[in-house]
């Protein structure tokens, strides 16, 4: 909901240390590839009931996260780092719920699992309309520099971080904050397939038959 708002504060944070890197011949894949290193181990962290340490770890990837990218805006955006900057998100953002499964399966497990349901709704409606924008050559004004079409909704990547960061100060409350986030992802994965819906019959391509 406010990530197109954060975008120059972003680049204002992320642009010098990411000259400093290119300096040094750091790419951008390195850094992406680091990243999910990151997030994988706060999320073993999560499991293992270090919440302190997982929180670090979620601020250390969602770091590398701003800096994968502006790295590439000032060497060369390729396709191979959008596909692994959006692939490795979602690798990050099922992972780091299930490592608070781990840690209390009989109160976090239906909780986790419902949330990860509506990561689902919304990874897929997101992903579908940014495959067929891409065909019909459409833009997210939004989000020029995205190296795919960049949908919004109400849940994004800044609500997203905030509720992982709560999972991590209040992780006995785990439970019903992810009930309350996966309501709200399930509603943004709705209005992502509402807009599909209504954005696609605009045109129609013959020959396609949605299969």
């Amino acid at each position: 909901m406010i990530d197109a708002r954060l975008i120059p504060l972003q680049r204002s944070l992320m642009d010098p240390p990411a000259r400093w890197l290119v300096a040094r011949g750091v790419g951008a894949d390195r850094i992406t590839f680091a990243g999910c290193g990151v997030g994988l181990l706060a999320a073993l962290a999560a499991a293992c009931g270090l919440y302190g340490l997982a929180l670090a770890g979620l601020a250390l990837n969602r770091l590398a996260d701003g800096l994968d990218g502006a790295v590439a805006r000032q060497t060369t955006p390729t396709d191979r780092g959008a596909f692994l900057d959006i692939a490795l998100d979602f690798v990050f953002y099922a992972t780091f719920p299930l490592g608070f499964v781990a840690a209390d399966p009989a109160v976090n497990g239906l909780a986790g699992a419902a949330l990860l349901a509506s990561f689902i709704l919304t990874g897929t409606s997101f992903l579908a309309f940014s495959v067929i924008a891409e065909r019909r050559g459409l833009t997210a004004a939004d989000y020029p520099t995205k190296g795919i079409y960049y949908l919004g909704g109400l849940a994004e990547g800044a609500e997203t971080i905030a509720v992982f960061a709560a999972f991590c100060l209040f992780p006995q409350a785990f439970a019903p904050i992810a009930w309350g986030f996966a309501a709200i992802c399930a509603v943004t994965g709705t209005t992502r397939y509402l807009a599909g819906w209504e954005v696609f019959a605009r045109e129609v391509r013959p020959g396609l038959d949605g299969s």
